[in-house]
């Protein structure tokens, strides 16, 4: 339940006043950059499959269009509510700038479990909901994506949706499509190609060898298991990975293409009872608190808190998620000397794929996956060494730096384009 202590808008407000103190904004850009520009909360029916109509509630939230058209996902999940959504279209607005995409921040979001709906039940949700915020989306105003419990063929009723009411294709008005319709290559394994990565790249920094670290992946959905792959791919040994039935860890490391197969039998691609040799199962508090030298958090926010920051025994948290760290959180990291990899660049891996898919949309000229996954290493890793460098000149986390780099480029395009009229 969201309290005003683990609110995550009042969380996204307060990193924001942070770095906008220590750079020194004018007020009135402060005030503007703290909330949203737009926003759209909607009510709509769907006749369900046994003949009753339910009423479902949707928002699309548009924090910034200073930079550009808005961008970010629509997620389908019961606690859905309106501050998480300004949250992480706030949250979008730092991650497009911090990796210097021509965007704004934009989210969207349904109060549904997916789970309980057929997949009929789940088309007309996706269109009825499109057609509620379509006075606000287009290819050249704010361009949604796939996020928590929505996926291709989701973003593929979106375009449809948008397209028909046109009465031509708008191939550009959503990425994370599937590649028969206009997706890009390369995208659906983007945000834990990005999360892993940053796991190299701090390995890289801190002098030490991919062979040695031992990484916990809390979360398996589309960026947990990814993120897990790749990085066992790099030669970390995976001795942790969980989703909502628990934990599973193994001192001797994961098979984690043998996780994979096994969730995709399972309904909700779940591990519930996946057992091996020397396969433990523990509680989701338990995993994050496992030994490790890389804790990747990619479920939902406010994961690490006051309550347990204290215990975990990790070197790193790279944050695969968005919000999985709370403010009194990542001050107990920050006293003990855990670094942050934050999520406004580790999980920036998807918004930029997305971004090749939209330019690619747009001009009709599709490039290979080695293109897109090329393109996406030297965008990622110019922005690791950008917050990393600002981070060690200036002796502050790398949340801090990435903000200061983020903001200060919002706040410049705002200052800059003026106020009309």
């Amino acid at each position: 339940m969201t309290t005003e202590h683990n609110n995550p808008f009042l969380i996204a407000q307060q990193q924001f006043d942070s770095a906008a103190a220590i750079l020194n904004l004018p007020q009135d850009i402060r005030d503007l950059l703290r909330v949203p520009q737009r926003e759209l909360a909607v009510t709509f029916p769907i006749k369900m499959d046994n003949g009753t109509t339910q009423v479902f509630t949707g928002y699309r939230i548009q924090h910034n269009l200073g930079r550009g058209p808005t961008k970010g996902g629509i997620r389908y999940h019961p606690s859905v509510d309106i501050d998480e959504v300004r949250a992480l279209a706030m949250w979008m607005t730092w991650k497009c700038a911090l990796v210097n995409l021509p965007y704004g921040g934009a989210k969207g979001g349904v109060v549904v479990d997916p789970a309980l709906l057929s997949i009929g039940e789940l088309e007309r949700l996706t269109r009825r909901f499109t057609t509620e915020i379509s006075i606000v989306i287009g290819s050249d105003q704010d361009i949604p994506a796939p996020d928590m419990n929505t996926n291709p063929q989701v973003m593929a009723w979106l375009m449809d949706t948008i397209s028909m009411h046109a009465g031509h294709t708008v191939n550009a008005v959503v990425t994370g499509k599937p590649v028969l319709v206009g997706g890009s290559l390369g995208r659906v394994e983007a945000t834990g190609r990005g999360v892993s990565l940053m796991i190299r790249e701090w390995a890289r920094r801190t002098n030490r060898h991919l062979n040695d670290l031992t990484v916990v992946v809390q979360g398996f959905g589309n960026v947990g298991s990814i993120t897990a792959l790749l990085t066992s791919e790099l030669g970390c040994k995976i001795v942790g990975i969980g989703d909502a039935t628990g934990g599973y860890v193994c001192e001797a490391g994961l098979n984690v293409a043998a996780l994979q197969a096994y969730a995709a039998k399972h309904p909700r691609r779940s591990l519930d009872g996946y057992t091996a040799d020397g396969v433990m199962h523990v509680s989701n508090a338990e995993l994050l608190e496992y030994p490790c030298t890389v804790l990747v958090p990619a479920a939902m926010e406010n994961q690490i808190t006051e309550q347990n920051a204290g215990r975990l025994q990790c070197m790193v948290v790279v944050e695969g998620a968005n919000g999985p760290t709370t403010p009194d959180g990542d001050a107990i990291l920050a006293e003990r000397g855990i670094a942050v990899v934050p999520d406004i660049l580790a999980n920036a891996g998807g918004v930029t794929v997305s971004y090749f898919e939209w330019v690619q949309g747009l001009q009709s000229f599709f490039w290979d996956e080695r293109d897109v996954n090329a393109r996406l290493e030297h965008i990622m890793v110019n922005a690791f060494d950008q917050v990393y460098e600002l981070a060690q000149e200036q002796a502050i986390s790398m949340r801090l730096a990435a903000y200061l780099l983020a903001v200060r480029r919002v706040a410049d395009a705002n200052i800059v384009r003026g106020i009309y009229p």
